[in-house]
């Protein structure tokens, strides 16, 4: 039985994230490549983050604490809140989001205006901004 993507996408994860993540697509729009970046918080895939992460913003020296810090906490769910441009023909685009997680028992959010570009045609991770 397949189990619906961590995303919340409510499609099963071998149709949505996982094929991005794995390298077998790119994400086709930055809200795509938020939801998988998400995913693979929830995966502590902290190899598919740093690929999904801009060249020039990657921050390669935190990568042990990013692990550590994503196999802590408990992901509780994603909800995109608003999306501005990202989509094909643009350059760069805007999701707003919030992410609940539990950590060491607490119920926490991030709740981030994030900044992606294309990057050599695929889409990529350059910032966010925490409201």
């Amino acid at each position: 039985m397949q189990s619906n993507c961590p995303c919340g996408s409510l499609k099963p994860y071998q149709q949505c994230c996982q094929p991005i993540i794995s390298g077998s697509e790119s994400a086709l729009c930055a809200e795509a490549l938020m939801r998988s970046r998400y995913t693979a918080f929830t995966l502590a895939d902290v190899d598919y983050l740093m690929r999904s992460h801009h060249s020039r913003t990657r921050p390669v020296k935190e990568r042990k604490s990013i692990l550590n810090w994503a196999k802590s906490v408990q992901w509780m769910g994603l909800t995109v809140l608003n999306t501005s441009a990202g989509q094909n023909g643009d350059t760069t685009g805007i999701v707003e989001f919030r992410a609940l997680f539990l950590e060491n028992g607490q119920l926490q959010e991030i709740h981030e205006r994030s900044v992606f570009e294309l990057e050599k045609g695929k889409w990529v991770y350059v910032s966010g901004e925490h409201r």
